[in-house]
């Protein structure tokens, strides 16, 4: 990776990543991951399909919009999570 030049990252970088400004990162932190739990949930059909029709990891996308109306209606804002960051 330290041999990677600049202009090869550049070249070689997905087009929707080009025009990222100079600070993006800089609020930037590691967050380790938390194991997620194995449960049975029954959803309508039709919003498992609206889900499984944008792509992969679906399922992880239904536990964003979980977690964003959690954050929204939890009365700090945020729900007690063991992630932590690095």
């Amino acid at each position: 990776m330290r041999r990677t030049t600049e202009a090869e990252i550049a070249r070689t970088a997905p087009s929707e990543l080009r025009d990222i400004p100079e600070d993006f990162w800089h609020g930037a932190r590691v967050v380790t991951p938390v194991a997620k739990e194995a449960i049975s949930i029954r959803l309508d059909q039709d919003v498992i399909a609206f889900f499984r029709a944008s792509g992969p990891r679906y399922q992880s996308r239904i536990n964003a919009v979980l977690r964003s109306y959690v954050e929204q209606v939890a009365p700090t804002g945020r729900p007690a999570r063991s992630q932590r960051a690095v």
